[in-house]
């Protein structure tokens, strides 16, 4: 089935879910991420239940921590 991951077509199987997708877009911390679905975010404990539909628009947006080191 199609569905639209960061602006971009991609192929993925049937019954796929949000959990499914981050390990095949290999996001190593997902932790670290909020998801969206049709431009409804989505609580990180939906993740595994929630199954991606024909033409889903996905978007993965990662959280980055810069800190400055002390001294």
């Amino acid at each position: 089935m199609k569905i639209t991951v960061q602006g971009k077509a991609l192929e993925v199987p049937e019954g796929t879910t949000v959990t499914e997708l981050l390990a095949i877009r290999k996001v190593d911390t997902p932790q670290f991420v909020t998801v969206s679905v049709n431009e409804e975010f989505l609580d990180p404990k939906e993740f595994p239940a929630r199954v991606l539909a024909e033409g889903d628009v996905v978007e993965i947006i990662f959280f980055l921590s810069l800190t400055a080191p002390k001294g």
